[in-house]
């Protein structure tokens, strides 16, 4: 039995590679906290998690002064028991992003090494349902993009392979949102996919009026269009569209996933490995999600959702939007618009390690190898 004997944290701030505006906010920054895990072995294991601006600090500073010096000694391999361990040691400040964001990048870790441990690859130790998963592009459908170059992202994506396109709306009259996914919808056919994200913009009034108006276009999703508390709201929208409704990106417990499938509030789940608290999580809700025949589309965290999205059955769409290029030496692979689960053992992430060093926050740097008290 091999015992966890340091913890190795880092936090790298990364700016996207593209200008991210939503209904509400811009995504400014990627705060990126990274968590190495090394047990009497020697093996490690690596995991992260993300902001998108605010945060990181009240992260690594959940992680370093109370969940990871409960990790020494502990048994590798009882990931569960962990989870819930570090759980109820924060459960004053649970439910909520801080604390996800915590345990995800310590539980992304544990499965890491227990995957690298085992010579398997994450898709197949967590499932292998399938090796490659349909992609989607988020990258030219921002909000502030103007209609003819979201017109020209689609149609280039949709050449490349790509099975649809993401287009955020909220602009402040529905009839903007109307003319700029009509414009992609003549453009591309009626064979291609079109995504929408409101970004918990709406009203419930709004929201059922704009997705009244934008049936006609035939719209894979409409996504987070109210604020994501409103449970109630979310069943009265999909009671009156047939448009499916995307929930999941601002979802941080499973119960919470399960009160949206349960009430019929949603038809797609998008649950994020980084929101809902790691891998262990991910996947109950996954497989919660196929017992009401529901798809899992991930937000967000390509290169390690490509692996989940590929575990379970139900996995169906995977998000691309780049977000690791600069740390590291791996690329998701992508063939006639499809994502493959890489064949590697982990994750599936090869960590430029100079990179990570030469990027990482000193205040952040810190090595622990005692349990505290």
């Amino acid at each position: 039995m091999a015992r966890i004997e340091k913890v190795e944290l880092r936090m790298v701030d990364l700016k996207p590679k593209v200008r991210r505006t939503d209904a509400i906010q811009s995504f400014v920054s990627q705060e990126t906290p990274i968590v190495t895990i090394t047990d009497s072995d020697g093996a490690t294991g690596t995991g992260y998690s993300y902001t998108i601006g605010t945060g990181g600090s009240s992260v690594m500073r959940l992680i370093a002064d109370h969940l990871a010096p409960r990790l020494i000694g502990r048994d590798a391999d009882m990931i569960e028991a962990i989870w819930h361990e570090l759980e109820f040691a924060t459960h004053a400040t649970t439910i909520g992003a801080i604390t996800a964001i915590a345990l995800a990048a310590i539980d992304t870790a544990l499965w890491d090494l227990r995957a690298r441990k085992q010579g398997l690859p994450l898709w197949k130790l967590a499932g292998g349902a399938k090796e490659k998963c349909p992609l989607y592009t988020t990258e030219g459908g921002w909000l502030h993009i103007e209609t003819e170059a979201l017109v020209d992202d689609a149609v280039q994506a949709k050449a490349k392979g790509f099975l649809g396109s993401k287009v955020k709306i909220g602009r402040p009259h529905g009839s903007e949102d109307h003319a700029r996914l009509s414009a992609v919808r003549a453009a591309v056919g009626d064979g291609y996919e079109i995504m929408t994200d409101c970004n918990q913009g709406f009203t419930v009034d709004e929201a059922i009026r704009r997705a009244d108006r934008l049936r006609e276009l035939d719209l894979a999703w409409f996504e987070e269009p109210l604020p994501a508390d409103d449970i109630d709201g979310h069943v009265r929208l999909s009671r009156s569209t047939s448009t499916p409704i995307a929930v999941g990106e601002s979802l941080y417990s499973i119960r919470h996933f399960r009160e949206y499938m349960q009430k019929g509030g949603c038809s797609i789940v998008q649950v994020d490995v980084g929101r809902i608290g790691g891998i262990t999580p991910w996947l109950k809700v996954a497989h919660a999600a196929e017992a009401f025949d529901i798809p899992v589309c991930p937000h967000f965290l390509m290169e390690l959702h490509v692996s989940l999205t590929c575990a379970v059955p139900n996995g169906k769409y995977v998000e691309y939007i780049p977000q690791l290029d600069e740390l590291t030496s791996s690329r998701m692979r992508i063939e006639n618009g499809h994502a493959y689960a890489p064949s590697e053992p982990g994750i599936g992430i090869d960590w430029d390690w100079d990179a990570v060093r030469g990027r990482s926050i000193a205040e952040f740097t810190t090595v622990i190898t005692e349990r505290e008290g």
